[in-house]
């Protein structure tokens, strides 16, 4: 018998995580999602496309041994950070406080992302371009994230350095929550100080993986109980250019935080150059047909589910996304057996189980839902022995 009451095993109440503004955050969904994780009393949870780590630092809190993945660097450094920094609180907290007095330098962050208050309230650089921060806080992003090189900190302390970093520049963000544009008159937040906080560490017994890798190939080598996957959606949207809502142009200056790699910067919004317009992005964001006939993004979700090798498959997707009912069901059902569907209703918040045969529909008042799928998969025919062991940070 299915569970009826989705957050009868899980309290949200019991998990606290931490991240940034992030387009298809699943903040509001964790109980929902562990819940359904749950079923498979798993032990090893594999999280394909972590993201911004949230769901993997409340499976963290639930128990689990976390393998936490994503192509994106940051991504990378913030799992190292909130999952495998193994130090005390007190010794991260000197290097905060240490970063928090160096003084402040007009650098290469400053000439690109810092612009001054005009006319009381509007953003401008020196460009003419509206910038994300305030010209006093880009210049301590200079001094501080040049700091932090010039310690040459042990890994986990850097990670936790650079992750505090951007969490602070969250705070004083004038942003609609990504890098593609910028708003016109400085948000209230954006006169506020840059200030670094030590982030919200998560104490484990259980060894945590991290790696940087595209999902589909990964998930071909590493076996856990349960794979979840909350792969990017792109858009629908047949009017809205494709690169501009991928999640590397949409997060591009947190790479070169990460990096410090001074790129070339191309647009208005001073993106890297390689999350440009015509920069190549996931098979999951794409909104184009393949040679075959049939959208990119479902072949993407095909290949990964079939070259899966966890047994059970827990897979997260928006009614937004370009893949239609029919669709994800054919996929799902050639690949295995569906123990669980749930669809949330993201307005409401309201969650209701369903009978995936002839439930899964899509509704047509315009509302967004997010559904949750359950599958146990086929079993895999193995083309080697044994799955090659990966080496981790």
């Amino acid at each position: 018998m299915l569970h009826t009451d989705l957050f009868g095993s899980v309290s949200p109440q019991d998990i606290t995580t931490q991240g940034i503004k992030y387009a298809g955050a699943k903040t509001r969904l964790i109980a929902p999602i562990l819940n359904m994780i749950a079923k498979v009393r798993p032990r090893r949870v594999l999280d394909g496309f972590a993201g911004t780590t949230r769901v993997s630092q409340a499976l963290a809190q639930a128990g689990y041994q976390v393998l936490v993945n994503d192509t994106a660097i940051w991504t990378k450094t913030f799992a190292e950070c909130y999952l495998k920094a193994h130090r005390s609180d007190a010794h991260y907290q000197g290097i905060i406080d240490h970063l928090n007095a160096v003084p402040p330098r007009h650098g290469w962050f400053s000439e690109h992302y810092g612009g001054e208050v005009v006319a009381g309230r509007l953003s401008k650089g020196q460009d003419g371009l509206k910038k994300p921060f305030q010209m006093p806080n880009a210049n301590r992003l200079d001094g501080i994230r040049d700091e932090i090189d010039r310690l040459a900190l042990a890994h986990d302390e850097r990670q936790v350095a650079l992750t505090s970093l951007i969490l602070a520049l969250e705070r004083v963000d004038s942003t609609l929550g990504h890098y593609v544009s910028y708003l016109k008159a400085w948000s209230p937040r954006s006169f506020n100080t840059l200030q670094l906080e030590l982030p919200r560490l998560i104490r484990s017994d259980q060894q945590h993986e991290v790696f940087n890798e595209d999902a589909v190939g990964l998930t071909a080598k590493v076996q856990a109980d349960v794979a979840y996957f909350d792969p990017p959606y792109g858009s629908n949207n047949e009017k809205m250019p494709p690169s501009r809502v991928r999640y590397a142009s949409y997060y591009h200056l947190w790479k070169t935080i990460i990096l410090n790699d001074q790129p070339r910067l191309v647009g208005a919004a001073r993106r890297r150059e390689d999350c440009a317009d015509t920069a190549g992005g996931s098979a999951f964001e794409e909104f184009r047909r393949s040679t075959s006939g049939r959208f990119m993004v479902i072949e993407a979700i095909e290949r990964l589910i079939l070259n899966t090798i966890s047994p059970c498959v827990v897979l997260s997707y928006s009614s937004g996304g370009r893949a239609t009912a029919t669709e994800l069901t054919d996929i799902l059902a050639r690949n295995g057996t569906i123990i669980d569907v749930v669809r949330i209703a993201h307005r409401r918040h309201v969650m209701s189980h369903m009978k995936w045969t002839n439930d899964w529909l899509r509704d047509g008042d315009g509302e967004n839902f997010e559904y949750l799928f359950l599958l146990q998969k086929k079993p895999h025919k193995q083309t080697t022995n044994a799955s090659p062991r990966l080496t981790t940070s």
